[in-house]
């Protein structure tokens, strides 16, 4: 028999920061396919929320080429550990304490990020978004950068970077609009109001919504914090628990008394995988290629401009934004915007006593 060539870029390298399984492919009755598999590449932070450290970020490109390369996978799902989020971004306490004030360094930082990226969108197998909490910021963009997003109906959607010191420029700013239009898009990444999943699932940014939360009963319900409304057009209507103007305080009550199970969530995905092998893989993977075309256009036209000033960014707002975000004690981590634009409009200088002024103060 001749020799098949190794096309892995690393062999059996131990990762450290994020969990990478060969899953059995199953079929639509949940049986193992013979000699085919899912790959699941975990984020694997969940005490901050799965955000990615640079370690991570070099960890998650190979396993995407890994991946890409293996005769054996069908398709990549990307999750993370938990059920509080897939990821809110970057690892604010490293930006924070290492890359805050030192942009040459965020410089090769963003320059592994956009790898990562990239390699997403580059990947030979169709890659699954299984969004099993918040997908926040930079979680939000490595997500859009996926071809599918199937969420549990408990997650939430959206930007945080003009609120601590950045730019939504990880992807959001060339993707979003191509998901749910400009205007959506703009008030996305501006104000940084977060979505339901319902709403979500509405606007055309992930392909499907499953109840996750299941009540005393073991019966699944809808997520309690959503409007009839949303719920009953978007969601799972047999699903239902809702009663109109039933307020926050209520709602709270009965997700206290239900548990998260994740399996409709998994059977999901696993149904999207199994469709997707029921493909002809070439045809399959020129189909995406030729789709992904219009993310990557956006993407590949800004992404290396967008590194350089978010590097520079890092000695003025960013600096100050991640500061404040990781230095604060109370609830509010947020810079002072109504100061600092009266400093600015003063003309005082990006100094050490301006960033002082503008902290959060409990």
């Amino acid at each position: 028999m001749k020799e098949i060539k190794d096309h892995h870029l690393v062999r059996d390298y131990k990762y450290q920061d994020i969990i990478v399984e060969k899953r059995p492919l199953l079929d639509h009755a949940g049986h193992n396919v013979d000699g085919l598999f899912n790959c699941w590449i975990i984020l694997n932070n969940p005490s901050q929320y799965n955000s990615y450290t640079t370690q991570a970020v070099k960890e998650v490109i190979l396993a995407f080429r890994q991946a890409s390369t293996d005769r054996s996978v069908v398709a990549v799902v990307f999750t993370a550990v938990g059920d509080k989020a897939f990821c809110t971004g970057g690892n604010t306490k490293e930006y924070a304490e290492y890359y805050a004030g030192n942009p040459q360094e965020y410089k090769q930082y963003m320059r592994l990020f956009n790898d990562m990226v990239t390699g997403i969108m580059m990947c030979d197998k169709p890659v699954i978004n299984r969004v099993n909490g918040m997908r926040i910021g930079g979680g939000q963009e490595i997500g859009m950068a996926c071809d599918f997003s199937i969420a549990a109906d408990t997650a939430r959607f959206g930007q945080a970077g003009p609120k601590h010191g950045s730019a939504p420029d990880g992807g959001s700013t060339d993707f979003l609009a191509l998901y749910v239009g400009f205007t959506h898009a703009m008030e996305s990444c501006t104000l940084c109001n977060h979505w339901s999943a319902h709403r979500a699932v509405r606007l055309g940014l992930i392909n499907k919504i499953v109840p996750v939360l299941k009540n005393k009963a073991g019966k699944f319900i809808s997520n309690p914090f959503v409007s009839l409304t949303e719920a009953d057009e978007w969601g799972n209507p047999s699903f239902g628990n809702f009663k109109e103007g039933e307020s926050k305080k209520a709602a709270a009550v009965i997700a206290a008394e239900c548990q998260t199970d994740l399996s409709l969530l998994d059977q999901q995905v696993n149904k999207m995988a199994y469709d997707l092998a029921l493909t002809m893989p070439d045809c399959l993977s020129k189909t995406m290629e030729s789709v992904r075309k219009k993310k990557l256009e956006h993407w590949q036209k800004n992404c290396e401009t967008n590194r350089s000033w978010l590097a520079l960014n890092m000695m003025t707002e960013g600096r100050a934004g991640f500061r404040a975000f990781n230095e604060a004690k109370g609830k509010n981590r947020e810079c002072d915007f109504i100061q600092l634009r009266r400093e600015l409009s003063w003309a005082t200088p990006w100094t050490d006593e301006l960033t002082n002024k503008i902290m959060p103060r409990d």
